[in-house]
C-alpha cells in the first residue's frame, strides 16, 4: 500500500485529503496529515470574525470529524528529505520523530511577511489565525469599554485609535468590518461620540486592492474616508513602539490596537529545509499538474499546491504568469491534486490546473461591499449579498454552511454580539484572585 503524506491542513491540504477520501478505494493508499492544528481555519471570515459578524468557532473546520480515514499528526514537519523518502516532525508532545512516505504533498502555505521595525514585534497583532482574528475583537470592544469610563482626552483618543498595515485584501477587509463595528458600537456608548474614534490603514504602495483596477481601488478609498477612516498611501509604518505610531508621512499619534496584515513570505520549511526544487522567492517549482518540478526535470512521487507553489498561470497572455495565491484557487487545487494523484497512482495521465478567475469581491463592513469581474463593477449592499452568499457556498461542509448562515440570520433581528470576552485569554486570573483574597 503506498503511503501519502499530506503536509499541512489548509485549503490545499485539506481539499487534497478530503477529496482522496472520495477517491482512493479501500486498501490502495494509505494517507497521513500533519498539521499544528486541529482545524482549516476558513480565512475570507477572519475580517468577519473580527468585527463579531461570524462566530470564531464556524471559520475553524475540524480535520477529525471529516477526514475520517486520513491518520492525523498534531505537530509541524521541519524538514523534507525527498531522496530518501523522509520527513522530520515535531510533534505537539515535543518528541521528534521521523515519518517515511512514498508520495508527498506539500500544501504547507505561507507565513506572514514582517519587518524589523521597532515595536512591531511586541504591538502588533497577525490576521491570519482565528485566534487572532477573536483577539482582535475582544481588544476592540475591551478598549470600548476603558474609554467609557475616561474623560474626554490623549487617553481615551488612544484606546480608540487602531491601525492596520497592509492594504490588500485581508487588511482592507479587516479595516473595513473594524470600522464598521467601531461607528455601531457608538450607539451602546453614549458618553463617546464619532471624534473619539480613529481607524487608520497604512499602505506603502499608491493604491490599495491590487487585485482590482485603478478605478474600483479609488472609490474604496474614498468610500472608507468618507465613512471616517484615515488611509495613508505610499505611507511606511516607521515605528510602533510603546504604543506610538510614526509613519513616513509624518504622521504621529497613540495607538491602541495595531494589526498587521502586509503580505506573506515563504514558509521556512519550504524554502530552506526541503531537497525539493524551489524559485528564487522560496516556492517549490511546480509544473501545470501540480506535480513538483519543470517539465523537462519532474519531481517523481512530490506534489504541491496552494501559496507555498509557483502555480502557471494558463489562463494569463503573460510568459512565466503564476497562479494568484489565494483561497479560490487553493481550494480547486486541492482538488485537481487529488485527481491527479489518484491518476498517477494508477498509471493515467494527469490533467493540468486551469482555473479562469470568477472575479474578485470583498466586504467593506455591514452591508458594504465591491465586486469586479473583469469591466463589471458592483458597489454597496448587493456587492455584500453577494460576498456572503459566495462565501457561504463556498466554506466547506454543509455543518459550516448552515451554522454560519444561522448566525447571519440572528444577526438580521438581534445584531451583532458586543461582548468581549478578553479574559479567557487569562482564565486562571479569577480562581487566583479568589485564593489570594482567602488567604489574607
Amino acid at each position: 500500500m503506498r503511503r501519502i503524506l499530506i503536509v499541512g491542513g489548509g485549503y490545499a491540504g485539506f481539499y487534497t485529503a478530503w477529496r482522496l477520501e472520495k477517491k482512493l478505494r479501500p486498501h490502495e493508499a494509505d494517507v497521513t496529515l500533519v498539521d499544528p492544528r486541529p482545524y482549516m481555519t476558513y480565512q475570507p471570515f477572519l475580517p468577519e470574525v473580527t468585527a463579531g459578524s461570524v462566530e470564531a468557532r464556524h471559520v475553524a473546520v475540524s480535520l477529525r470529524r471529516h477526514l475520517r480515514r486520513t491518520r492525523l499528526i498534531a505537530g509541524s514537519v521541519v524538514d523534507i528529505d525527498h531522496a530518501h523518502r523522509t520527513a522530520t516532525v515535531e510533534t505537539a508532545a515535543g518528541p521528534v520523530r521521523k515519518l517515511d512516505y512514498d508520495v508527498v504533498v506539500v500544501t504547507a502555505g505561507a507565513v506572514t511577511r514582517t519587518f524589523p521595525i521597532p515595536g512591531v514585534a511586541d504591538e502588533a497583532i497577525g490576521l491570519k489565525h482565528v485566534e487572532e482574528a477573536v483577539a482582535i475583537r475582544d481588544r476592540l470592544l475591551t478598549a470600548f469599554e476603558r474609554a467609557a469610563a475616561l474623560p474626554p482626552g490623549p487617553e481615551r483618543r488612544k484606546l480608540l485609535t487602531v491601525t492596520v498595515v497592509g492594504g490588500g485584501f485581508t487588511g482592507v477587509e479587516g479595516f473595513g468590518e473594524l470600522l464598521s463595528l467601531g461607528t455601531a458600537l457608538l450607539k451602546h456608548y453614549p458618553e463617546l461620540d464619532a471624534g473619539d474614534l480613529a481607524f487608520h490603514l497604512v499602505e506603502v504602495r499608491d493604491r490599495i486592492l491590487p487585485e482590482v483596477t485603478d478605478k474600483p481601488g479609488a472609490w474604496v478609498v474614498r468610500h472608507l474616508e468618507k465613512r471616517g477612516g484615515h488611509v495613508h498611501l505610499g505611507t511606511k509604518l516607521v515605528s510602533a513602539r510603546d504604543g506610538h505610531i510614526v509613519l513616513s508621512d509624518g504622521s504621529e499619534y497613540d495607538n491602541e490596537l495595531l494589526i498587521w496584515t502586509a503580505g506573506n513570505q515563504s514558509n521556512p520549511v519550504v524554502a530552506r529545509h526541503t531537497d525539493l526544487p524551489v524559485d528564487e522567492q522560496g516556492l517549490f517549482r511546480v509544473r501545470a499538474d501540480l506535480r513538483i518540478g519543470t517539465d523537462d526535470a519532474p519531481v517523481p512521487d512530490a506534489w504541491a499546491a496552494g501559496d507555498n507553489a509557483a502555480v502557471p498561470d494558463l489562463t494569463s497572455d503573460l510568459p512565466g504568469a503564476h497562479v494568484v495565491p489565494n483561497a479560490q484557487n487553493a481550494v480547486r487545487q486541492g482538488k485537481r491534486l487529488a485527481k491527479n494523484i489518484v491518476a498517477d497512482l494508477r498509471g493515467r495521465r494527469t490533467k493540468p490546473y486551469v482555473h479562469h478567475s470568477l472575479g474578485t469581491i470583498a466586504t467593506l463592513g455591514l452591508g458594504q461591499g465591491i465586486f469586479q469581474y473583469r469591466r463589471i463593477v458592483i458597489t454597496g449592499l448587493l456587492a455584500w449579498l453577494m460576498h456572503r452568499g459566495y462565501h457561504v457556498l463556498a466554506v466547506p461542509t454543509w455543518e459550516r454552511k448552515v451554522r454560519v448562515f444561522l448566525v447571519w440570520a440572528a444577526a438580521l433581528f438581534y445584531g451583532r454580539d458586543v461582548v468581549s470576552l478578553q479574559s479567557v485569554q487569562h482564565p486562571r486570573d479569577a480562581f487566583v484572585a479568589a485564593t489570594r483574597d482567602r488567604d489574607r
